[in-house]
């Protein structure tokens, strides 16, 4: 078995170089005009159904007012039933047909089914189901007085998606219908301080990539990972180390520094890229440059992240 080992850490490498340099350039071709095909006959969305979690503010309300002047019905989901509201009046206005505002905590398993069925059972269908909220946490790990205040991040971003998920493939199937999940560039690469919202977001990439292929061909997946973009988490609304949120002065004037693209433009280009069918969006797209160095270049990344820890002002 030894022998078994070496010989495939020897032979496989240099089978697959040889396999990348015979197929790459023809892979290269049919993914540009599968895209040209896909950019030019995008998904009408006029008269699908649309289900957004987390749709009370940031991408998910601007998601909210990009279906809607698309033309699509909407099932709009958060905790805050009042800026649900106002984000349903705004896209009713816009150009949706019909807009359903449910008050629901997607950590909860039974209510992410009651408002899969609500939806169902209201517009007789489901598109497109649009997994978004989230919370975020900036906090060293050993910094944390109870570990267990950190429990609400894995239940809010990865079960929160998990869950309206599994209740709603048997409708997106019947309709060959979408999943489109925010995950985030923090799922692939290092945040200082930010190990479980990393490790959160990381699950939900891997998860949806595994799905992708088990639902393949009748559900397609889209997953987005945002960078920074203008929103509540952008603005320093965190989980504490406490485990409460707050809204975090010190990380707000830190990211009000950073290049920060606008909601509005972000919900445009997942949108876009949704209709396409895309696997994978990153925006802003310049993000991707930074994957390659995780391969390429890891100590540099390493010692990078690190400087960046050392002077950051201590969480309170």
């Amino acid at each position: 078995m030894k022998l078994i080992h070496k010989l495939l850490n020897l032979v496989l490498p240099l089978i697959t170089l040889l396999a990348i340099c015979l197929i790459l350039p023809f892979l290269s071709i049919f993914r540009f005009v599968h895209w040209i095909f896909r950019y030019l006959f995008p998904e009408n969305l006029k008269g699908k159904v649309v289900l957004i979690t987390g749709a009370s503010s940031g991408i998910g309300e601007h998601l909210a007012y990009e279906y809607a002047q698309k033309g699509a019905y909407l099932g709009l989901v958060a905790r805050r039933e009042d800026n649900l509201r106002e984000v349903a009046d705004r896209a009713a206005q816009l150009g949706s047909p019909d807009v359903l505002v449910i008050r629901a905590d997607v950590s909860k398993v039974d209510q992410c089914k009651q408002f899969i069925d609500v939806v169902v059972n209201h517009f007789g269908r489901l598109d497109h189901l649009v997994c978004n909220a989230g919370i975020g946490v900036h906090c060293a790990f050993e910094d944390a007085p109870n570990v267990t205040n950190f429990v609400q991040v894995m239940d809010v971003n990865f079960w929160g998606s998990i869950y309206p998920t599994y209740f709603a493939i048997p409708y997106l199937k019947r309709f060959k219908g979408k999943i489109v999940v925010t995950a985030s560039v923090a799922g692939w690469m290092i945040q200082p301080r930010g190990s479980v919202y990393c490790a959160s977001k990381a699950a939900l990439i891997q998860f949806y990539d595994n799905l992708r292929v088990e639902l393949a061909p009748n559900v397609s997946i889209t997953i987005v990972s945002p960078g920074f973009v203008d929103s509540e988490l952008t603005r320093g609304k965190l989980l504490t180390k406490r485990g409460e949120v707050e809204v975090d002065p010190v990380i707000r004037n830190m990211v009000h520094g950073m290049p920060i693209e606008s909601t509005v433009e972000c919900a445009k280009a997942i949108v876009a890229a949704a209709s396409r069918g895309d696997k994978y969006i990153t925006e802003p797209w310049w993000y991707n440059v930074f994957y390659p160095s995780r391969i390429l270049c890891p100590e540099v990344v390493d010692w990078s992240c690190r400087l960046v820890h050392s002077v950051m002002p201590k969480t309170p």
